[in-house]
């Protein structure tokens, strides 16, 4: 499994003075140490949903789904450490500092968590005073509403091995009647959540202490409201909703309830000298727990370029982490209890695969939910697009009989949505394979990114039909900006096929051969790469390794050049890679 990147809340926590107490009496120490995780630490960690991922001799780091978890722990731990000590002579007593942090870390195939996120923590946790609890500005600001206790601000702290400055806070806990979390009274009512994924953006918090940002920050939110509104599949709460919490401390999940919404984004603004930093972060309001975050800097003299920016971007990658966040709901349902829409998501996941196999599962999924729904136009379009690839990779049984179901699906689900950017990219897409005119399919392309101009999946479309049609310049272009609007894509191999492709026709194979074969490594039945890095081996007389590629196609059941009709539509483009093909196959027989 390769490395992924996420939010987590990291607790890393170690004992004060133990190599002191480990010289005085090592046995002893290390027993009672044992003890407390057998008996304290681990199970208190698993009742908050926690999970140790690395051991330190004598500490710990610890991944929580949200900070309230996190903190709930440590205020947990802290408080029965008071008990334990209790009676205990000064200097033979176990006591814990604590730091936690919200941020962004990378996770390894075996578990471990790595990165900025678990950095930060470690440092906090090194600050913080003996039995006290040590909280970044980004941990702080999701649990500050619900602490009824002294919190000290320390201030920008300089951390080692961290660029900038984190904001600090300490909670002083281990006093039992002092140290505990505000638990909110239940809302006196209930929305039903709709029946689409649902959001609130709610007011991003003036941190800038300039009263006169605040018109920046709320026209700000309004963007995002009016970005994320032009996503079709969903439901989005109205700014007038959403504002009511302006200025006011709530609990995510009271705000849940109150609005009906299944997600809430929020976010904050800061300002230093002519510098303006926003952060943003995406939350699941029944449980807390945080889906994504990410902070975008901009100078103050290009306040509305930088609004622009913040809003178009925040739109752009909520998009693919909301539907990851559905997939992952939809994964968890029983089966008896399916919707047209939960088969479309179940669909998804395989939508970065390639091959026929992968077409075929995709596509008996997809026919379940059209069954349910003949109206559903982004399975419709899905299914037009999976319908593509067993024809492109030669794997259609009738190859004429699938081109007209494509045409049937492509039209039906442009008529029920149309004016659905995600349906019209693969619309799009579809047409270009069935169609002899891309003129029809760039102006669906061109109308989806009008539509919603933060859609990565637009762009990404759009970099292919760019590229079919031979504007490569352009295409490099779309491509970028998908992989900005959504940087960990699981279509990013497909993405780096279509640069690749774009600096093979430009004459940079070089730079075309890294992408081009690192794609195929990565989807070993994804045709088009393979033909178009054979193709780019010929031309850079690396005739062995072309002979390996044409060997490949063969070993995957695909034509060793394009069946039907040519993708490239350029004459010039389309027979520099014919004959790069052909003299790739010629070598190989």
């Amino acid at each position: 499994m390769a490395e992924t990147r996420k939010i987590a809340a990291i607790l890393a926590a170690d004992v004060v003075g133990f190599s002191r107490m480990a010289s005085a009496d090592e046995d002893h120490t290390l027993a009672r140490l044992r003890s407390l995780r057998a008996e304290l630490i681990d199970p208190m960690v698993a009742s908050h949903n926690g999970r140790v991922f690395k051991r330190t001799g004598d500490g710990a780091l610890i991944e929580f789904r949200s900070v309230v978890e996190a903190v709930r722990c440590a205020v947990a731990v802290q408080n029965a450490m008071v008990e334990r000590n209790s009676g205990v002579p000064e200097d033979r007593q176990i006591v814990f500092r604590i730091g936690i942090h919200l941020g962004d870390v990378v996770e390894e195939a075996d578990g471990d968590l790595m990165g900025d996120g678990v950095n930060i923590a470690a440092r906090l946790e090194g600050v913080a005073k003996p039995g006290a609890i040590c909280l970044s500005e980004d941990a702080y600001r999701q649990v500050k509403a619900r602490l009824d206790f002294a919190v000290t601000d320390l201030g920008e702290i300089k951390l080692k091995n961290i660029a900038e400055p984190i904001r600090a806070y300490s909670l002083q806990v281990g006093l039992p009647a002092q140290a505990k979390m505000v638990v909110p009274a239940p809302p006196a009512a209930r929305l039903t959540l709709p029946d689409k994924p649902s959001i609130a953006v709610l007011p991003f918090q003036n941190m800038s202490g300039d009263a006169e940002q605040e018109y920046f920050v709320d026209g700000m939110v309004e963007e995002i409201i009016t970005g994320l509104s032009r996503i079709k599949w969903l439901f989005v709460i109205a700014r007038n909703s959403s504002f009511v919490y302006k200025g006011k401390t709530a609990d995510i999940r009271q705000i849940g309830r109150e609005l009906g919404v299944r997600y809430a984004l929020e976010g904050s603004v800061r300002k230093g000298g002519n510098r303006l930093r926003i952060t943003a972060q995406l939350i699941e309001a029944e449980t807390g727990s945080h889906l994504w975050a990410d902070k975008f800097d901009g100078s103050i003299e290009d306040v509305f370029d930088l609004q622009d920016k913040v809003a178009l971007s925040v739109a752009g990658v909520i998009e693919p982490a909301l539907l990851e966040a559905e997939i992952r709901r939809s994964a968890a349902r029983p089966t008896v209890d399916l919707s047209a829409y939960d088969f479309y998501l179940r669909a998804l996941p395989l939508r970065s695969g390639w091959g026929k196999t992968s077409a075929l599962q995709a596509l008996e999924l997809l026919r379940q939910a059209i069954a349910l729904d003949p109206n559903y136009g982004p399975a419709l379009a899905l299914a037009a697009w999976r319908t593509c690839q067993l024809i492109m990779g030669g794997w259609a049984d009738e190859p004429e009989t699938a081109r007209r179901e494509v045409l049937d699906l492509v039209r039906r689900a442009v008529k029920a949505a149309p004016d659905d950017p995600g349906v019209l990219a693969y619309a799009a897409g579809s047409l270009e394979v069935v169609v002899e005119n891309l003129g029809e399919a760039l102006a669906m392309i061109d109308h989806a990114l009008s539509l919603n101009p933060s859609s990565a999946l637009g762009w990404f479309w759009s970099g292919f039909l760019r590229l079919f049609a031979g504007t490569t310049d352009m295409a490099i272009m779309h491509y970028e900006t998908s992989l900005r609007l959504d940087p960990h894509t699981p279509l990013r191999p497909f993405i780096n096929t279509g640069l690749g492709a774009c600096y093979f026709f430009q004459r940079r194979f070089d730079e075309a051969v890294p992408l081009l074969a690192g794609s195929l490594r990565q989807v070993p039945d994804y045709v088009t790469g393979a033909w178009v890095l054979a193709s780019c081996y010929a031309h850079m007389e690396r005739l062995d390794d072309a002979r390996v590629i044409i060997d490949h196609l063969h070993a995957v059941g695909s034509p060793v050049t394009p069946s039907g009709k040519i993708l490239f539509r350029e004459p010039e483009q389309r027979e520099f890679f014919l004959s790069g093909l052909r003299r790739a196959a010629g070598e190989a027989v």
